[in-house]
């Protein structure tokens, strides 16, 4: 990695990503050094949860093949050997029914992605590299030494001269108070909201699952109710405010959504992905905690999710897998981003010097987990047999990183920092138009923490890129340490919806981005 790029990842407060400089003791672990085989075994425990759907259906279709191939003669010979045999009948009938019971009882519910927004701020918050330091500048609280430290981050960052920050932040000095963080907010999920409504022509009465992320802003009411109550939602919605977990909370959220689908038939989910910034700029002098202020920019999703059968027909994509890693029970990940006050008594989100180490293992265990559930047979093998030989025979053979190119079609990795996506595309063996979608929705719009991997989705999508069938990963980080993967699949060829963030701009990109 360049050591003078810039990464990223998820505040555990909720800031969601915060980058750091990349310093050589500070790289993302090389993938080829170690892998655990607990979570191999992991992965393949999910495979084998499915064994019976899996077993079941080729026994059917064999079946359905085999009486296909019958012609009247067989039929007659058979009816009669039946008509003789009440025992045979009875027994092949309970075992038809009984398997039948069994795979519809254990079936999952499809979930399917019907259609997503993403917010589109208004031109008069863009925060071009000039404006934004010399605001900085003029507020007072800044010494020379972080004003040259941020013009530095945001020269390395990836940003472009077009990300917004929100209106408190324009005023000088700025106003972060309560009424401007709801505005905020405001302004965001119901932008988000109204485009979906308007482009799914769904009735908010019909929606039976609200949730929504975001992370530093959890005011009361909850956002939840504030959309429940702008929307006239109906009484019974079942409704959810996830707070403080970070850039992969938007994973964490389709994940909920996802299960409570399974529970609740025929309905719809609605999922509110953003971060809020106005009460949670730092106004201090610590560098690490300045960070988050270069990188963080206003932004937000919604996501409509149904179970509804005749649904499939219009959705977009199908939801194929969930993979959530965890590492919270180490102290190390726990702290390594980490909301508290500077010396001065102002808040921040810290990180340390720990943090790109955590990162890399978090997600060496979340892509060797999600491994088995995607990967052709053939990368599996070449996988697990050089994984018995190191643990076996030789300690110093190199296990086999499978390629996930062969596993998925497009990669949408949240776009917390430059160096973080430099780092993920050279230890999974990417292309750059695989981190394309990635590095674009960067430069455009910034670190929008959770809903940044909607707007890479809506740019491989304004490319004309996606075609039926094709797979879809998304994965995110956030802090506490967490890593997250969402598996989609196209059910047709994607076309973007209108009023989408890249329907004026597409065409000027991919640009390139000075180094």
């Amino acid at each position: 990695m360049n050591q003078r790029g810039v990464a990223t990842t998820n505040g555990a407060s909720g800031s969601g990503s915060v980058g750091v400089r990349i310093q050589q003791s500070r790289r993302l672990p090389d993938f080829l050094q170690s892998v655990n085989l607990k979570y191999v075994k992991l992965g393949y425990h999910y495979l084998i949860s499915n064994l019976l759907t899996l077993c079941f259906i080729p026994a059917i279709a064999a079946l359905s093949i085999q009486v296909s191939q019958m012609n009247l003669d067989d039929l007659r010979q058979l009816w009669l050997h039946l008509q003789y045999n009440l025992v045979s009948i009875i027994i092949c009938s309970a075992i038809l029914v009984f398997g039948l019971t069994v795979y519809i009882m254990t079936r999952p519910r499809p979930v399917y992605l019907v259609d997503y927004s993403c917010y589109r701020p208004p031109d008069h918050l863009k925060a071009p590299y000039g404006r934004f330091l010399e605001h900085s500048r003029l507020t007072g609280d800044f010494d020379e030494s972080s004003l040259e430290f941020q013009r530095k981050i945001l020269e390395r960052s990836g940003l472009g001269e077009e990300t917004y920050v929100p209106k408190a932040m324009h005023s000088i000095p700025p106003t972060p108070s309560m009424a401007a963080a709801r505005e905020e907010a405001e302004e965001v999920m119901f932008g988000a909201l109204d485009t979906l409504l308007r482009n799914t022509n769904v009735s908010p009465k019909d929606i039976g699952i609200l949730v929504v992320n975001c992370s530093l802003f959890n005011p009361t009411p909850s956002l939840s109710a504030m959309i429940v109550n702008k929307y006239k939602l109906r009484g019974n919605i079942r409704s959810f405010n996830l707070g403080g977990m970070g850039c992969s909370a938007g994973v964490i959220a389709v994940d909920l959504a996802k299960d409570l689908l399974q529970v609740h038939r025929n309905t719809y989910a609605v999922v509110v992905s953003t971060e809020n910034i106005t009460q949670n700029w730092y106004f201090g002098n610590s560098k690490s905690m300045l960070i988050p202020n270069c990188l963080f920019r206003v932004g937000g999703s919604a996501v409509l999710l149904s179970n509804k059968s005749n649904d499939r027909r219009r959705a977009k994509y199908k939801l194929i897998h969930v993979v959530r890693t965890h590492r919270g029970a180490d102290d190390k990940a726990f702290r390594c981003v980490y909301q508290e006050q500077d010396d001065a008594g102002k808040i921040g989100v810290s990180l340390s010097k720990d943090l790109m180490a955590i990162a890399g293992g978090a997600l060496k265990t979340n892509i060797t987990t999600l491994g088995p559930l995607v990967l052709p047979i053939s990368e599996q093998l070449l996988f697990f047999t050089t994984l018995v030989v190191k643990k076996l025979f030789n300690a110093s053979v190199k296990p086999y990183i499978p390629d996930f190119k062969l596993a998925f079609d497009h990669f949408c990795i949240h776009a917390g920092g430059r160096a973080v996506i430099d780092e993920l595309e050279k230890n999974l063996q990417l292309l750059p138009i695989h981190v394309e979608a990635s590095r674009m929705t960067l430069h455009r719009f910034g670190n929008t923490s959770s809903s940044s991997i909607w707007y890479e989705l809506a740019y491989i999508e304004a490319k004309g890129r996606i075609r039926n069938r094709n797979r879809i990963w998304q994965i995110a980080f956030g802090s506490g340490f967490k890593c997250n993967s969402a598996v989609w699949q196209a059910l047709r060829n994607v076309k973007p919806s209108s009023n989408g963030p890249w329907e004026d701009c597409i065409d000027k990109y991919p640009m390139k981005i000075s180094s």
